[in-house]
């Protein structure tokens, strides 16, 4: 099976934040966190998450997904001839 991004394995097994996190023991402002790419996850909360979506880890790309442009245009907002 192809590595897929973490919000890819979100859309597809259609479980709620709710549900990962009684699946895996995580905060589910961890989980939104990781899954828009603002929080990289640590060993232990991979292994849970990739548990609760019942996915190997090895299928999963757990990095930053936001472009630092992106980060910087809605924190300061796009200057002119950027």
């Amino acid at each position: 099976m192809p590595i897929r991004t973490i919000d890819l394995v979100f859309e597809e097994t259609g479980l709620s934040i709710e549900d990962l996190a009684e699946r895996s023991k995580l905060d589910g402002k961890r989980i939104e966190a990781i899954l828009v790419g603002r929080w990289t996850p640590s060993p232990d909360e991979r292994e849970r998450l990739a548990a609760a979506f019942g996915v190997p880890i090895e299928d999963i790309s757990w990095g930053h997904s936001m472009a630092p442009r992106v980060i910087r245009y809605h924190r300061f907002g796009l200057r002119d001839g950027f």
